[in-house]
């Protein structure tokens, strides 16, 4: 590629990651300011706009731009992030600790958790601060402010199953001309009051603790919305790249978003009373409607790359084990991350109406989010230490100045936001709880099911030997039959022998295997085991970001000696029925019920493997956990 194709590649990621990336924490500025100098006691004096510029400021430099930019981004896993991604290299890192890795899963899954409360926060307050603009134009028609915001939303999630393909196009070039517009509208009030420029001394903030105690404290729950969507910066990088994402970052939306603050600082300083909504006082009044109509296009994109990241991360967390299947849809024939996830669409739009009917402004949904976002953003913090120590090999020195200082900032921030529970913050955690009860349940429910299997099971070598003394009938074509252990015989292969009394000319001992990586080397993709009797032991790997499909990973293994022709094979299954008994040791009686209702209604393994209907026999069995 020529050095011209390798620059245009190069800006035209960095303007995709513009429009995907950076809509969440671009829309910040709709709410921060409003928010962290009007509630808890504060009030827009001098002294106070100085220092919560200068958070502001620092707070976008040392978790933005030095932790998220360059430090954590290093935490690629296989060019992936994101925290499951991280969680994957983090295990890997650890693999020789079962304890370790046991504790770093929990807390891996509790912050995937909490990025489920970032979907349904996300959406609800950045299309609500964007609507009530009307009140700055219009107050009359602040009581039509929720029900447009409903209607946006039921449309923005109604669009979902279309995919981002085509509208996406659009996402990088809205985002280029809200970024220019904020920068515009700010500079032009710094140009007025140039003396905001000063809060860039980080002496300002330190004051602004001094002399506002503990409602400086507080106000950090506020400062912390300035930093909403850095997660994405991460999640991200497997879609754009690291260059793409770091160059926007300091090149555009970084200079963009500070000129804004500043310039809604610089506003306050001389009108104080324009805090019920600074961002669109520095609005003219003539372009006052065009802006709404631009923010709130903003503020779709900025829920649009949540929304998908959470579509993402489930189909991570079902590859990984840790939710039950569902039915993943492609939108997109090119670009294999763009899915949609129906059930997760669903779920998605009932919170996030929940949300805006229930807090019915932004305002009071700012006390619930910053609870879902420093979370994610310390337990990411806590993983990418253990990846630094114990894959890039850094000294324990260098591990514990960096811990420190960066989980001094991140649990300021936390703290600042348990404070505010009771007034919000509650309803993120519920939320993170509940889907983190169900992952770890399906996880542990999946282990349970799969011991009892085993345990069941007979020995596959001694099975073998007596075929070979005392042959059955054998019936040409090829047996699959999917098991998760190699070593036993499968429950289907009995149930096909005792009751059909015929055995096929090849029988596979089929096994699927998700590994800790994205994706998959080519290498490590099949392992085949040839046994007498014209026996095989098949294993698949996928990558957790991969489509596990059986039939197109079996046209692959020629290539090992073992040809496949799917006309002529049959997949055989043993489906179980799971039942809760209260008598055998394992979850707790309810964990179990839970686990066997989502077991029902789980999709079906063979919908999930992709092999087709017409190939399958499933034979079913009942499982006690």
């Amino acid at each position: 590629m020529s050095d011209a194709d390798s620059k245009r590649r190069l800006a035209t990621l960095a303007l995709g990651a513009i429009g995907v990336v950076y809509g969440d924490i671009g829309t910040s500025p709709l709410y921060t300011l409003q928010t962290t100098l009007s509630h808890d006691g504060m009030h827009p004096t001098p002294e106070s706009i100085y220092g919560v510029l200068s958070l502001i400021f620092w707070a976008q430099i040392i978790v933005v731009s030095l932790k998220y930019v360059t430090f954590i981004m290093r935490a690629d896993n296989k060019g992936e992030g994101g925290i499951m991604a991280l969680m994957a290299l983090a295990l890997r890192a650890v693999r020789d600790k079962p304890r370790t890795r046991w504790l770093l899963a929990i807390v891996g899954i509790f912050g995937a958790s909490l990025f489920y409360g970032d979907g349904v926060i996300t959406p609800a307050i950045s299309v609500l601060s964007a609507v009530e603009g009307v009140k700055v134009a219009a107050p009359g028609l602040a009581h039509w402010i929720v029900p447009v915001t409903a209607v946006i939303l039921f449309f923005l999630f109604a669009v979902q199953r279309h995919g981002t393909e085509h509208v996406g196009r659009m996402f990088g070039p809205v985002m280029v001309i809200w970024f220019i517009t904020i920068a515009v509208l700010g500079g032009r009030m710094v140009l007025d009051n140039p003396h905001v420029l000063y809060a860039i001394n980080p002496m300002y903030g330190v004051r602004f603790f001094f002399t506002h105690g503990v409602k400086a404290y507080i106000a950090l729950g506020g400062v912390v919305l300035a930093l909403t969507g850095a997660e994405a910066l991460y999640a991200d990088m497997g879609h754009f790249g690291k260059r793409p994402i770091r160059l926007a970052w300091f090149n555009f939306v970084l200079p963009a978003l500070i000129l804004n603050y500043f310039g809604q600082g610089a506003l306050l300083l001389a009108h104080p009373d324009a805090i019920d909504n600074p961002f669109f006082k520095t609005v003219p009044s003539v372009l006052l409607y065009p802006m709404i109509a631009l923010a709130t296009a903003a503020t779709v994109i900025a829920s649009q790359a949540v929304i998908s990241g959470a579509f993402s991360m489930t189909r991570e967390a079902m590859s990984l084990g840790y939710s039950p299947r569902m039915p993943v849809v492609h939108t997109s024939r090119e670009m294999s991350g763009q899915i949609f996830v129906p059930w997760v669409n669903s779920f998605l739009l009932v919170m996030v109406l929940v949300a805006v009917i229930g807090f019915r402004s932004s305002d009071s949904l700012s006390a619930a989010y910053g609870i879902a976002v420093t979370g994610t953003m310390t337990i990411t913090t806590v993983l990418a230490l253990f990846v630094a120590r114990h894959q890039w090999r850094w000294s324990m020195p260098v591990v514990i100045i960096a811990g420190t200082v960066l989980l001094i900032i991140d649990m300021s921030f936390f703290t600042a936001n348990l404070i505010k529970v009771e007034y919000g913050g509650w309803f993120p955690l519920v939320l993170g709880l509940a889907v983190f009860i169900v992952m770890t349940t399906w996880r542990r429910g999946r282990e349970l099911v799969v011991r009892e299997i085993k345990q069941g099971g007979l020995a596959l070598v001694p099975f073998i030997e007596n075929i070979t003394e005392h042959p059955p009938l054998r019936v040409p074509g090829t047996a699959a039959f999917l098991t998760a252990n190699q070593n036993s015989v499968p429950h289907a292969l009995l149930h096909n022998l005792k009751h059909n009394k015929v055995l096929h000319e090849r029988n596979v001992m089929l096994t699927v295997e998700v590994l800790e990586t994205p994706v998959a080397d080519a290498e490590e993709r099949i392992h085949l085991t040839t046994m007498d009797g014209n026996f095989y032991g098949l294993e698949l790997r996928f990558g957790f970001a991969e489509d596990p499909n059986i039939p197109l990973a079996l046209s692959r293994c020629a290539k090992s000696g073992l040809p496949f022709d799917l006309m002529d094979t049959t997949f055989f299954l043993s489906r179980e029925n799971v039942v809760a008994d209260k008598r055998r040791p394992g979850m707790a009686l309810w964990r179990d019920r839970l686990f066997a209702f989502m077991s029902r209604n789980a999709l079906p393994a063979t919908a999930f493997f992709q092999i087709p209907g017409n190939r399958l026999i499933e034979l079913g069995t009942q499982v006690e956990i």
